[in-house]
């Protein structure tokens, strides 16, 4: 069985929600394939860091470089067990490719498991996988998964939700729940 996991990501995804999941996901012996589209392996990415600062939302700076390392234009979903859609800014333009879309299609008609967190149920409100599923989100986003037809789940900034294969999270400092949640889902057990 394939060890390989789908990353899609671009420009202004939130760099925790990138890097700690790519990171973390590796380290478990999975191969972490970050893709973004128009672009190539050994391209990158600019990041962006939100914080939460005591505005009436989040900060935004700019964060590091991130290296694709697999081609757009050759995902086949049928190579990879599980999904990851990192937040920040890019979800809001990556919603708009046709291709990202079917990405997530696939993987939600295969019930392979699919993580998103923050602004990532922008895309899975656009691939409309949401209906009659309680996702979390950015609170932001919580009209777009309502008129997707989700069920919002108003939970903590740490914590997550999972409903079937699917398992979402409010933003970054949730990055504890969402990849437990996300690894029982890919039916890994981890023992200290």
């Amino acid at each position: 069985m394939s060890k390989q996991i789908l990353m899609l990501v671009g420009d202004y995804a939130e760099d925790y929600e990138t890097m700690v999941p790519f990171q973390f996901l590796t380290g478990l012996g999975y191969t972490v394939h970050a893709v973004c589209p128009d672009k190539k392996s050994g391209d990158t990415i600019a990041t962006a860091i939100h914080d939460f600062e005591g505005e009436q939302t989040y900060s935004e700076k700019r964060g590091h470089n991130f290296a694709l390392n697999f081609d757009f234009s050759a995902v086949n979903t049928a190579d990879y067990v599980g999904l990851v859609i990192p937040g920040g800014r890019a979800p809001e333009y990556l919603r708009m490719n046709e291709r990202i879309l079917e990405i997530v299609r696939e993987f939600d008609a295969a019930q392979k498991p699919i993580a998103a967190v923050c602004h990532g149920a922008q895309i899975l409100a656009a691939a409309d996988v949401i209906k009659g599923r309680l996702c979390s989100a950015y609170p932001a986003c919580a009209a777009e998964v309502k008129l997707a037809g989700g069920q919002y789940a108003d939970i903590a900034v740490t914590e997550a939700v999972t409903d079937g294969h699917l398992v979402t999270a409010p933003a970054w400092p949730a990055h504890p729940a969402w990849m437990a949640q996300f690894i029982q889902a890919l039916g890994v057990t981890v023992q200290l």
